[in-house]
């Protein structure tokens, strides 16, 4: 009997039907690269921005563009991009999406005025949302054995999350040593290598069943979700404008709708009848509230280390290199822990590590490196679990023809995550400092711009010189350390405070395997 193709094998049979894909060990390792990149893209910028500004001097408003954009529209494009995939191939639209991000890649690296970086920035990220749930669906087709399932979505999860982590370190480097257009080059050999390695061993999926693709649910999606993160992010900074608060309602007045039709749909872009499930529902908010409490942290540790001990940008990410380190320990040990101890309390002892993170960090008052080191470690390895856990859960809670649906659930709260700890945990972190800085020998100006953030600060400080210039860093990085010991103790309630309703949530003997 011949060999069955592969696109044949993944889209007819059954998980319990189809023996092991040949080679599916070399296509995860294909997804990992792409995803590696699309993780790294969210937070490479940080460290490039200055070199950026100096070249081009973007418009506040431009700066805010560039940083932004990227994560807004790879979080409002998953979901429907999630659908497209189930629809239409999964290979199809993750073969695309690369090469629309090598593209975009190189419209920004080569970009000579702002408007043409932030139009390689929105490319940017609809290839990544594209890229992004293909990645997690494939592994769910590719992979019929639990326990090798499972073993895939530990790797594909230490990927995501120390793509991120790492992305200031090779950020930093790449921009002290070829400037700041060399973090997208890096895109384009990867993306090369990566289409030819995909179009020759990945297999098709795609689920004839469907129906066609509700466009306007689509549409509805993109400008509900979109509009969430501006809003809360521009409403959590504080002195919110009209505008903002517009945006937010008219966020949830889309979202709203959106559920609406999505539960009178016979084919809905997101069954949003799967929150029913308690498991999933525990896992998404796992994911949220771990990339939320990584993204704030790594965000608030990587100024601490450049203002308050004058570290350059690329010494600060490799610094923060103990995250990204417990992060690909803690989701290669998921597979064996999950066996060992189940879904509910591992997803319960992740959560509760990062806390104990947050809150090592708020009760010690001679906050150092090695303690920092500690800290990133063991909110690394907290979220490395309790991502992998929850991939783990949410792809085995649908059915195969339903994982696109699943990766893009994760990959959004993933996304959201990052991006709502930064806004929020940020302007509370910056609200903080403004409290602290009092007794300024400042005015007008000079005062404001001090007040404003520790880097604004280090600037008025390097201005003034002197003992007077000296004393107000003194007083920005006491401001810095007080924020920071009162941001980490309301961060700790807010995971411990999760973790305690996943573990309720969870079913008492409830397995990742369970959920199919």
């Amino acid at each position: 009997m011949g060999r069955i193709p592969p696109r044949q094998l993944a889209q007819d049979l059954p998980d319990s039907g189809r023996a092991p894909l040949p080679g599916r060990w070399a296509m995860l390792a294909v997804l990992c690269a792409s995803l590696l990149l699309v993780a790294m893209d969210a937070t490479i910028l940080n460290v490039a921005l200055p070199s950026l500004i100096d070249h081009m001097d973007p418009s506040p408003m431009q700066q805010l563009w560039i940083v932004d954009l990227y994560g807004l529209v790879l979080g409002g494009l998953l979901i429907t991009c999630g659908a497209i995939g189930d629809r239409f191939g999964r290979k199809r639209l993750f073969i695309a999406g690369f090469l629309l991000f090598g593209l975009a890649s190189v419209v920004a690296a080569t970009s000579h005025t702002p408007m043409q970086l932030i139009a390689g920035r929105a490319l940017l990220g609809v290839g990544g949302a594209m890229v992004m749930p293909s990645t997690l669906s494939i592994i769910r087709t590719i992979f019929t054995d639990d326990h090798e399932r499972t073993q895939a979505i530990g790797i594909w999860a230490s990927v995501a999350g120390a793509g991120a982590a790492i992305g200031p370190l090779v950020g930093g480097h790449l921009v002290q040593s070829f400037g700041w257009s060399a973090a997208f080059w890096l895109n384009v050999p990867v993306v090369v290598f990566t289409v030819v390695a995909g179009l020759w061993l990945l297999p098709e999926y795609r689920a004839p069943q469907h129906g066609r693709l509700d466009w306007f649910s689509a549409l509805l999606s993109v400008l509900g979700i979109v509009a969430l993160a501006w809003g809360i992010k521009h409403v959590a900074k504080g002195n919110p404008a009209p505008v903002d608060l517009v945006i937010l309602v008219a966020a949830l007045l889309l979202l709203g709708l959106f559920t609406y039709r999505q539960l009178k749909s016979p084919d809905p872009l997101l069954d949003v009848r799967l929150f029913r499930n308690r498991a999933f529902t525990a896992a998404a908010l796992a994911t949220l509230l771990a990339m939320l409490a990584i993204g704030a942290a790594l965000f608030l540790i990587s100024l601490w280390l450049q203002y308050i001990h004058g570290f350059t940008p690329s010494e600060a990410g490799l610094r923060t290199l103990p995250a990204a380190v417990a992060m690909l320990l803690g989701s290669l040990s998921t597979p064996w822990l999950l066996q060992r101890i189940g879904v509910r309390a591992l997803m319960g002892f992740a959560l509760g590590a990062v806390a104990v993170g947050f809150a090592v960090l708020a009760a010690v008052p001679d906050t150092t490196y090695p303690v920092v080191a500690l800290v990133l470690f063991t909110l690394g390895l907290g979220d490395g679990l309790a991502i992998t856990t929850a991939a783990a859960v949410l792809v085995s809670a649908v059915p195969p023809e339903r994982a696109g649906m699943a990766g893009a659930v994760e990959e959004t709260n993933y996304e959201l995550g990052i991006g709502l700890g930064v806004a929020l945990l940020g302007s509370i972190h910056g609200r903080l400092f403004v409290s602290h800085m009092t007794d300024l020998p400042l005015q007008g100006e000079q005062l404001d711009t001090a007040r404003g953030s520790v880097g604004g600060a280090a600037y008025v400080a390097d201005q003034v010189g002197g003992p007077a210039g000296a004393h107000i860093l003194e007083i920005a990085q006491h401001a810095y350390d007080s924020a920071l010991t009162t941001t980490s103790w309301i961060s700790a309630a807010m995971v411990g405070a999760v973790a305690v309703l996943t573990v309720v949530l969870v079913p008492r003997g409830f397995t990742a395997a369970s959920a199919h």
